[in-house]
């Protein structure tokens, strides 16, 4: 099940074990249980600190295909219940990995809030193989495990437990339920977790506490022009903190990328690797999975983390990216997760075989049509203007797709759901002025992006899109306080710009510490 490349890397990764790691995996009948066995025996035989074993433990296990993971004869509250492949065998190896004392690679704030957390957290988290975002949900919450003994993660592939699918609803991933009650579910990151537990254990938002020391320049976000901004400050010398929700940002989630000028083809997830490896060739202090609740100004800038962490910092470069737009009609809010979703690699394959709508003409909409076409039986497209915005090449092959049917002037309405489950989608041709119900077993949105601005309404200049305005030095109405990437009013949103952007705002916030002698 695992070719000689992957075992090769693998046996190389298991070299930093320091602990001994058990498998255990429980006994009993399922058609998946021999394949499962085969697969955990191949791993085990890849490390002598590795050990696969199996035991009855039907108290602490759901069925034969879930199996927990031990270290020093106690249970790390990891569990996995399912074959982690695809995207969660990463998943699979990095829990190996951590329980064998390897670094969590988690900011100490975030691990202090994690361990403070004094009840009992049952956490199963429903995925699916294919989906991208999965794995960083499931990673992060075997990291909880391991701060945390009161915390316990499942990850349940939700093609092997159908039954329990349906009876709880599930129609996105990742779902996410605490204690048997659902926590969060459809596109999920690790700062949203960390806000909603925050939110249900108000005692975890800590008092603002300093660092002691003070940055030549803060970058909030982590996205292309934050690791660009990042990376260009740290090679003239000086003093770098990065603050981002996650390391990627929107291209964490892109699937295929072939406009990055030298590269013909890549993925969103492989240009983020690259990205998290260069920036690590640099001494920049990142805290990865915390926002922003505040800055103000006084002789240093301060920035307030969720955490509870203030940053004080002679220069700050706001690169916090933009996030979906929504359509802001009736039947949206309330079916999320239900049918209507934001993401087609994370949710497409709830819809295998079914008949689906995607909202929007541009790139992504167009994108996204192609992408479920090999899974659903049939896309509408539904586009606000005239004519689709997306790219010729992208339009050429959507309409030469037999399932892709594309219609321009329609206004959505409302999404329509019947016991919680989206049935179909109202829309009027604006030309004609004709009403028509839709049916539908997904609405999947891809109108565009929003900033993610919100946090700096009172404290910068920004435009009536929210767009933080800056100039072409890519400075902002505040000194000291710089700009870039698809936060800002530069226009086209493109990779290959925000990086460009990030390059040009660290310069610029070079050459301010350099005229106002702020440096040391």
């Amino acid at each position: 099940m695992i070719n000689d490349e992957i075992k090769h890397a693998v046996t190389g990764y298991f070299q930093q074990l320091q602990r001994e790691v058990v498998i255990l995996l429980q006994t009993g009948e399922h058609p998946k249980r021999s394949e499962l066995a085969e697969f955990l025996a191949s791993i085990s035989a890849l490390s002598e600190m590795v050990h696969f074993e199996e035991s009855d433990l039907n108290d602490q296990l759901r069925s034969p295909v879930s199996f927990a993971l031990k270290v020093d004869d106690e249970f790390s509250g990891i569990i996995f219940s399912g074959i982690p492949g695809g995207h969660e065998f990463n998943s699979l190896i990095l829990a190996i990995l951590q329980c064998g004392g390897a670094d969590l690679k988690l900011d100490n704030s975030i691990q202090s809030l994690i361990s403070k957390i004094d009840e009992q957290l049952t956490f199963e988290i429903f995925v699916s193989l294919s989906c991208q975002n999965c794995p960083d949900v499931v990673q992060a919450f075997n990291k909880f495990s391991l701060i945390n003994k009161k915390i316990s993660a499942e990850m349940i592939d939700g093609g092997l437990f159908q039954e329990i699918i349906d009876n709880r609803n599930i129609q996105g991933v990742p779902s996410i339920f605490l204690n048997g009650e659902l926590f969060l579910n459809g596109r999920v990151d690790v700062t949203r977790i960390i806000e909603e537990l925050q939110n249900r254990y108000p005692y975890l938002k800590s008092m603002p506490s300093m660092n002691s020391v003070i940055q030549d320049v803060a970058i909030i976000g982590g996205g292309p022009a934050g690791i660009s901004a990042a990376i260009y400050s740290a090679r003239k010398g000086l003093k770098v903190s990065l603050v981002a929700e996650k390391i990627g940002g929107q291209v964490s989630e892109t699937l295929g990328i072939e406009n990055m000028i030298s590269v013909s083809s890549t993925t969103g997830g492989e240009l983020t690797n690259a990205m998290r490896t260069h920036l690590n060739d640099y001494e920049v202090s990142v805290k990865e999975y915390q926002t922003v609740t505040d800055i103000s100004t006084d002789t240093y800038n301060v920035i307030t983390l969720n955490s509870g962490e203030q940053l004080k910092s002679k220069t700050v470069i706001v690169c916090t990216g933009a996030d979906w737009r929504k359509l802001g009609i009736p039947g949206e809010e309330e079916n999320i997760g239900t049918g209507v979703a934001y993401c087609p690699h994370c949710e497409g394959p709830f819809f295998k075989g079914e008949d689906v709508v995607v909202v929007g003409g541009g790139n992504s909409g167009i994108e996204a049509a192609l992408d479920l076409s090999t899974i659903v039986k049939s896309i509408t497209v539904l586009e606000f203007l005239p004519d689709l915005k997306a790219d010729e090449v992208l339009v050429k092959q959507a309409r030469s797709r037999d399932n892709i049917n594309i219609i321009c002037n329609a206004e959505c309405k409302t999404i329509n759901s019947i016991e919680g489950k989206v049935t179909s989608i109202t829309f009027v041709d604006k030309e004609a002025a004709e009403e028509t119900i839709l049916e539908t077993k997904a609405v999947f949105v891809q109108i565009g992006l929003i900033p993610n601005s919100q946090f700096l309404s009172d404290f910068l200049e920004l435009n009536t899109f929210g767009e933080i305005i800056v100039n072409n030095k890519c400075e902002t109405s505040r000194d000291s306080v710089f700009a870039c990437g698809d936060v800002t009013n530069v226009p086209y949103k493109q990779i290959s710009i925000s990086m460009g952007e990030g390059a040009k705002a660290a310069i610029t916030a070079a050459e301010y510490l350099q005229k106002t002698k702020s440096l040391n």
